[in-house]
């Protein structure tokens, strides 16, 4: 036994001999905490056991230490031992050891020693400041909540207890509320009464600690109930409408859930039939004289005949008469029947000259009045038409053509003397025309021409709203187009202003024509080009090549919040032969964070559907997306029709929005339009807003501001603030306008716009000076600042509707690319031989950071070249070599083994300056 645990008592002489047996401990040192300055105590307790020693770190604990008694165990009468020893908190504190302060106990006997478990000695301790708080949160019902919470540090570590408002959650016994052993709080399914305040409780021997309060709140959004049933129609006869409504009652919103979107009221058009009353046919033929000497006819009441409740027609439906006028019978029987024949032939001969008589004379009355007939028929078809119509051939182009029929007296329409009317077929005749949208009887719709005149019948004036005009003059159209005008648009005159209008089918276009030495395409003002590397046509081959913006979007989503990022993009043509992979540049309107959003690039098939090329998170050795702020850069091998589309993961998901507003004069001298647009943050989306401005002569009041819009399903709100109220007057209702979150989130690159309809109060008010606040409910807010001169005169041009006109741009050969061809050939045989440890193409991606999806560019011919293809199309919009040359210079530095010139020296810039 070592000297610092000798012992100087000596051991009873009647201990027992316990042949064979080593002493066993009955109790050994348990671990401890030290609790503030208080000291631990540490016991052991051995049988059959001459002596027991504490051992702590490794260093016997000297026996003053100790603490020991004796006693004997009634069942076997052996003695027992035991040992006892304080340990302090500064002993404890001033051992610096790799592990924690230890202790254990070593008991002897006759035949040997026996060494307890370790026992270990820590501090106690609790921070104060919890590592994760919970956060308050807004859920629907029937959604989950997650609630986290990571206690402080602490020895030993700290248990966790929920509470809710003020109640320990334990002793509430809800089955569904799961608080798992990483101390979080889930509810699989939100109920109502689930809203409340929830705090975490963390404890130790030390201390108790409590988190900070989130407020969970569970709300509802509102729902239509059922369409009540069709009101009865509102009128007695005739045309009438008929209503049904639906209240927002299922459910009713509730704690702040949205309102029901859509209308309360749906009104139909109804009609119930009126009462007709009957009509006479004309009469039929008579009949055949009977025996009787008697003839019928009859008539129908079917003209019309009597519907709804509708009176019958009045008088007999048959008429018998005399056949023969009264001269040929006598008490109803026939003259030959009672006189003789001598008399009949007499008769009979008077009777025949006297039908040939009045046949004569019913036929000239007849034929009289035919030819009166055909006189005034023809007399009203004269005056109707007049004379002096000119062909309307000569006005078919390029307006809007209203038709109209010649069917009342007194309202002439001018007609070539040399055409004949159709007295029996009714003719309608075509003639462009364009109005104001308020008619002035004081001024002519159109710039008149001097030989085109168009008459109109009075009562299609009247039907305009205009009484005191029947002529109104024309502008020719002809095939041609003004310079600069594209063909693809058609110029509306419309009072004083002219209008570029889209056709229905147009689209933003450019080509050209590319072969061997490759080039780029750029589409102005829209964030889109199309980058044809060196070698990926093959040589002595040329291909038209094109990009289109396709305006007319076939929305390739999938429901739900997915959502176009950009533009739908075609390049082509189809069947195009690449050798290497072409890269292709849309703008997006995405804050991109891979955590918040599920990002997927869509093909638009041969049989016109949507199918899924693949996802940005993902690789793919088919494709190659690049996301970057504002831009993603793909590299394609398959022309098509390509979509980005995006959908977010959290609330946490953002899309930027542009803001912009413009103003302009309206048709009072006193009123003023201003017009605030929400539109998604890209280049192409902007323009359309340019170019609808540029035709209303709007100007542009304040650089355009960025809004980040969050996808936490809540609605966009646009405000005037600090309008001078001694100068300015805003009209009813547009002091603030509201777009609903789907609005603005599933707009796809539409434009959305409100206007507010200021008036001042007097015409020597000439400056305009407020502030336009647009912000999301629980979210983002940006403040437009509008100081502007609106006095009636020439407004500068906007300064970006200055580039609406500026020429597609295509680039062929060396000048579309940075990198010299030279460097590039000499960069990719350096790279593109494979070296240990990945000091090849892949050291040059890393350093390029074009880290992700590495399978994609094995699979190419030259991965070097892939990858400074990627490069270009990345720097596009600057023309310095600076990141390359700094790249190559640190791959020499790094790994000056690496040639990276022909000559083998270490120079990588030198090539690049």
């Amino acid at each position: 036994m070592p000297s610092t645990g000798g012992s100087s008592d000596a051991l009873p002489d009647f201990l027992p001999s316990v042949p064979g047996t080593l002493p066993h401990f009955l109790q050994e040192p348990d671990d401890a905490y030290i609790v503030k300055s208080n000291p631990v105590k540490l016991r052991c307790r051995a049988a059959p056991a001459l002596q027991i020693f504490f051992k702590c770190n490794g260093e016997w604990v000297h026996q003053s230490q100790h603490v020991s008694r004796e006693f004997r165990d009634d069942a076997t009468g052996l003695k027992i031992r035991e040992v006892m020893i304080n340990v302090s908190r500064q002993q404890v504190e001033d051992f610096h050891g790799p592990e924690d302060y230890w202790c254990l106990c070593v008991a002897w006997s006759h035949l040997g020693t026996s060494k307890s478990r370790k026992a270990t000695v820590r501090i106690a301790y609790l921070r104060k400041n919890f590592e994760q708080d919970p956060q308050g949160k807004e859920v629907p019902i029937k959604g989950m909540i997650v609630l986290h919470c990571r206690p402080p540090e602490g020895v030993p570590v700290a248990e966790v207890e929920w509470l809710k408002n003020e109640e320990l959650l334990s002793s509430l016994k809800d089955d569904h509320i799961d608080t798992r052993s990483d101390h979080n709080l889930i509810i699989s399914q939100a109920r109502l009464s689930d809203s409340g305040n929830y705090s975490c409780v963390a404890s130790n021997i030390v201390a108790k600690r409590r988190s900070a309060t989130a407020a969970v709140v569970v709300f509802v959004n509102g729902g239509w109930s059922l369409w009540t049933e069709w009101s009865s129609c509102n009128v007695h006869c005739g045309q009438g409408i008929k209503k049904r409504s639906r209240t927002c009652t299922n459910p009713a919103p509730l704690n702040g859930g949205t309102f029901c979107e859509g209308m309360s009221v749906q009104k139909s058009t109804c009609s119930i039939p009126c009462p007709v009353d009957g009509g006479w046919e004309t009469w039929t033929e008579w009949a055949s004289c009977s025996s009787e000497c008697e003839r019928q006819r009859s008539r129908e009441c079917t003209a019309p005949t009597p519907k709804h409740g509708g009176k019958v027609c009045d008088g007999p439906a048959q008429h018998t008469e005399n056949c023969t006028g009264g001269l040929c019978t006598q008490n109803r029987k026939l003259l030959h029947d009672v006189k003789p024949q001598s008399e009949f032939l007499s008769f009979a001969g008077i009777c025949t000259n006297d039908v040939a008589l009045y046949s004569g004379l019913a036929a000239g009355v007849i034929a009289v009045t035919i030819l009166v007939v055909a006189v005034m028929l023809y007399r009203k078809n004269q005056s109707e038409y007049g004379v002096d119509v000119i062909d309307s051939s000569a006005l078919t182009g390029g307006f809007q053509s209203l038709n109209f029929k010649t069917t009342r007296q007194g309202n002439p329409l001018l007609m070539n003397p040399s055409m004949q009317p159709d007295l029996t077929v009714g003719r309608a005749y075509s003639s462009p025309m364009c109005f104001r949208d308020s008619v002035d009887k004081d001024s002519s719709l159109f710039d008149p021409l001097p030989d085109i005149k168009v008459k109109v019948p009075s009562s299609f004036i009247v039907s305009l709203g205009v009484t005191d005009r029947a002529e109104y003059h024309v502008k020719g159209y002809t095939d041609t187009f003004p310079r600069g005008l594209n063909p693809e648009y058609r110029t509306v005159e419309r009072c004083d202003m002219s209008l570029l209008v889209p056709s229905a089918y147009s689209q933003l276009k450019t080509s050209g024509v590319f072969g061997h030495l490759g080039g780029r395409l750029v589409m102005p003002n829209s964030g889109v080009s199309l980058l044809v590397p060196h070698g990926a046509i093959a040589e002595e081959t040329t291909w038209e090549m094109y990009i289109v913006i396709n305006q007319e979007s076939s929305a390739p989503v999938d429901g739900g919040f997915e959502i176009l990022l950009g533009p739908e993009v075609t390049y082509g043509p189809p069947g195009l032969d690449l050798c290497y992979p072409v890269a292709l540049t849309i703008a997006h309107c995405a804050k991109i964070s891979l955590e918040d959003w599920s990002i997927r690039l869509k093909r638009k098939t041969q049989d016109n559907k949507w199918e899924e090329v693949m996802s940005v998170e993902d690789e793919n050795v088919s494709c190659y997306c690049m996301m970057e702020c504002h831009s993603c850069h793909l590299l394609l091998d398959q022309p098509g029709r390509y979509a980005l589309v995006g959908e977010p993961i959290t609330e946490a998901a953002v899309k930027r929005l542009k803001l912009a507003a413009f103003g302009s004069m309206d048709t009072s001298c006193l009123d003023y339009s201003l017009r605030v647009y929400c539109v998604d943050d890209t280049p192409y989306a902007f323009q359309e807003v340019l170019t609808t401005e540029k035709r209303r002569g709007g100007q542009l009041l304040e650089e355009p501001k960025t809004l980040l819009f969050k996808a936490n399903s809540y609605s966009l709100q646009v405000s005037i603030q600090d309008l001078p109220q001694f100068l300015w007057n805003i009209k009813p209702f547009t002091t603030c306008q509201e777009f609903s979150f789907s609005q603005v989130w599933c707009s796809n690159q539409q434009p959305l716009h409100c206007a507010f309809s200021l008036e001042r109060y007097s015409p020597a008010t000439v400056h305009l000076s407020c502030k336009v606040s647009v912000r999301q409910v629980k979210g983002h807010e940006q403040i437009i600042q509008v100081y502007t001169c609106v006095a009636e005169r020439e407004k500068d041009m906007t300064p970006a509707f200055r580039h609406m006109g500026c020429a597609i741009t295509s680039q062929i050969g060396p000048r579309a690319f940075k990198i010299p061809l030279s460097i590039r050939q000499r960069i990719c045989t350096t790279f593109d031989t494979a070296h240990a440890k990945g000091k090849d193409w892949r050291l040059l991606a890393r350093k390029l950071h074009i880290e992700r999806n590495l399978a994609y560019f094995a699979k190419q011919r030259s991965p070097s070249g892939v990858i400074l293809n990627l490069w270009e199309a990345m720097h596009q919009d600057n023309r310095d070599l600076d990141s390359l040359a700094s790249a190559l210079e640190e791959i020499s530095k790094v790994h000056p083994n690496i040639p990276v010139n022909s000559n083998g020296s270490d120079e990588p810039k030198s090539y690049l300056t």
